[in-house]
């Protein structure tokens, strides 16, 4: 049974005792106190003159003395008390006269339980439970752990026994480099003495890098399930406190933890949150956060003298703010990245999550991998499961291409929308806009992507999108296939200006993607003749060239965009006739696919193209609400994910 599990069946089994006598105790008390309330109510306070009186007409039963206080009972029951005065002797007789009963106190013996008394009485219990209480929150409860004030200092890592973990390398589609890096470490965890018998050091720490969602986290569980050790998992802020010392004292207890399991493994995940430069916290560098810092790479360093190995993986997608200390030799000294998963991979993760759900047969995997690049593991679980959610709005009952389409649309560009009405000249400007897109991506094949939909239904931010499936994983570009991206986002705004002879502002963001791409070839790719093979970068916000090579730059970058707009205008002008032919179709169709848009103008596909390829979104022009720029355009550039 988990250690979780057991602590919250306790903390069921006990929560209903421990309020059943908190709820008898409340009741009693009430009781009593009201019982108390009542008899003080009954008695009647006399003065001495009335008690003279009620005796002389013979009303007195009996009296208790103690001192000058006096307490009685009248013939008819009900009681009385009141105060003899000092020295009056006469009294004694006159009572002494009507025969009335009499019992003496010593008045310096304990006083009666009066109400007062057990007023005092069920404070000291409320404070008593108070305390009590107070003292047990703060060691962390019956059930231990780390919340309690006395508890500051224990770790609050989640401790994973071999059986609790059911993952290993199978369970983690794609990320062979990885797996193949780490598959060391499981060897190591498994048999120490294959690496010492001939003086080998194995790594002690390992830093996964990724961005969010690539399966850094997934694959540290992995390790410790080939590995069939504890696993012992908790993030960067759980170390960080307002106390000082408290971060420190949780990095020793949990290694501390970690060696009696040995071998064992600890995953850090976003180490950053501890592990960033030092120097820059508040207090000269002394804060907590630093503290936390050097006590991890004190624990960090002192795994030589352990027999046993404990193996530390930690997870960052901020491997540039760490401390230079946490990645010498000796701490984390192998640094596995985790990248976007290629085509291969991202069908292999599909077929992973599609387990889970209830698919058409005829859908390809494939073909939905090939059209999702860029997407990370759980952006394509996302994607599978809003297919599911797609298809179960439409009582389908598996799921098909259309909900894998639908799903990925609205993924990248949000959920359409149904409630906008648009004017027919907004019809109109978007159908021309996005078949200008279009006719450019067809008339440039031997550069620019296959094309696979063209659409103006309004989805996101979009009025209209145009859908290009890229023929392969691309890490390198052409200069000539950059060009063809520029001239595809000025499609756009030509083919408005060629039809209706006026400007729109649904073309800002084609521009921005077509600035973007034009200054990475001048400034990044050595791509101008005028500046050479240099790359013209930034240092800290601030540019490296002088101010008459930044005028260079913008006239390079300006002089290649009108470049491409003119031979764009060109190209379209000369096809104007299939310009307004693919425009009054999707007007009338809102929504056309490749096969489609080949037979309609009577293009000869590319070589490469195929009738059931999937699609990216290449792009998409957005609403216009007054002046702001809305048209997002989305150009590959997967030469800026090549190599150096």
């Amino acid at each position: 049974m988990s250690r979780k599990f057991k602590k919250s069946r306790d903390y069921i089994q006990k929560g209903p005792k421990n309020l059943v006598i908190m709820v008898i105790f409340l009741v009693v008390s009430f009781a009593l106190l009201r019982y108390f309330a009542q008899e003080i109510q009954k008695i009647n306070t006399f003065s001495y003159k009335t008690f003279i009186e009620k005796v002389e007409q013979n009303e007195v039963k009996d009296i208790v003395v103690s001192g000058q206080e006096v307490t009685g009972t009248l013939t008819n029951n009900k009681k009385f008390e009141t105060v003899f005065p000092e020295g009056d002797k006469d009294i004694w007789a006159l009572i002494k006269d009507h025969k009335i009963d009499i019992t003496a106190r010593n008045s310096a013996a304990a006083g009666q339980f009066t109400f007062w008394h057990f007023i005092l009485l069920m404070m000291a219990v409320f404070g008593g439970i108070m305390v009590w209480h107070f003292l047990r929150q703060a060691r962390g409860g019956s059930g231990g752990g780390g919340g309690g004030l006395f508890n500051m200092g224990k770790s609050k890592a989640k401790m994973f026994m071999p059986s609790m973990i059911k993952e290993t390398f199978d369970s983690v589609a794609g990320a062979g480099e990885a797996k193949e890096e780490l598959k060391d470490v499981v060897d190591y965890l498994k048999n120490p003495s294959k690496f010492s018998r001939l003086g080998a050091k194995m790594t002690k720490g390992v830093l996964l890098v990724g961005e969010p969602g690539t399966g850094k986290t997934l694959l540290a569980r992995a390790v410790a399930g080939e590995a069939n050790c504890p696993f012992f998992s908790i993030s960067g802020s759980d170390f960080i406190e307002v106390f000082v010392g408290v971060g420190a004292a949780r990095v020793r207890d949990l290694f501390e933890q970690a060696r009696k399991k040995s071998p064992s493994i600890i995953f850090i995940d976003e180490i950053d949150a501890v592990g960033r430069h030092r120097g820059s916290g508040l207090g000269g560098g002394h804060d907590e956060r630093e503290q936390t810092l050097n006590q991890l790479l004190t624990e960090m360093d002192g795994f030589e003298t352990n027999k046993e190995p404990v193996i530390v993986i930690a997870a960052t997608n901020r491997q540039d703010v760490l401390d230079k200390a946490l990645l010498r030799p000796g701490r984390f000294d192998r640094i596995v990245h985790m990248p976007y998963p290629d085509l291969k991979s991202r069908e292999q993760i599909l077929q992973v999550h599609a387990k889970k759900i209830n698919i058409d047969p005829d859908v390809d995997l494939k073909k939905i991998a090939r059209g999702t690049p860029g997407f990370t593991g759980a952006d394509l679980e996302n994607l599978i499961n809003e297919a599911a959610i797609s298809a179960s709005k439409k009582n389908r009952k598996m799921v098909e291409i259309e909900d894998f389409e639908e799903a990925r649309d609205k993924l990248m560009l949000g959920k359409e929308h149904k409630s906008i009405m648009l004017t027919e000249e907004d019809k109109r400007v978007t159908a021309y806009h996005e078949a200008g897109h279009t006719l450019v991506a067809l008339l440039t094949p031997g550069d620019s992507d296959p094309l696979h939909k063209v659409t103006i239904i309004p989805r996101g931010r979009a009025l209209g999108v145009t859908h290009s499936l890229p023929e392969r994983e691309k890490y390198t570009q052409s200069k000539d296939e950059m060009t063809a991206s520029i001239m595809m986002a000025l499609g756009g705004r030509i083919a408005e200006e060629i039809e209706f002879n006026k400007m729109y502002t649904g073309a800002s963001s084609d521009f921005q993607a077509a600035s973007r791409i034009a200054r990475n070839m001048i400034t990044q790719y050595g791509m101008s003749p005028e500046l050479g093979q240099v790359i013209y970068g930034q240092a800290q916000g601030d540019f490296v060239y002088s101010q008459k090579t930044a005028e260079y730059i913008d006239k390079a970058v300006k002089d290649l965009v009108d470049a491409c707009y003119k031979d764009t205008r060109e190209l379209l002008e000369t096809n104007r006739d299939k310009l307004t032919k693919l425009s009054e179709e999707l007007l009338d169709k809102e929504t056309l696919y490749a096969r489609d848009i080949y037979v309609l103008l009577d293009i000869t596909p590319r070589k490469d193209f195929k009738w059931t390829d999937d699609d990216s979104a290449d792009e998409d022009r957005e609403p216009n609400t007054g002046d702001q720029d809305r048209d997002e355009t989305i150009v590959s550039d997967d030469s800026e994910k090549a190599p150096a």
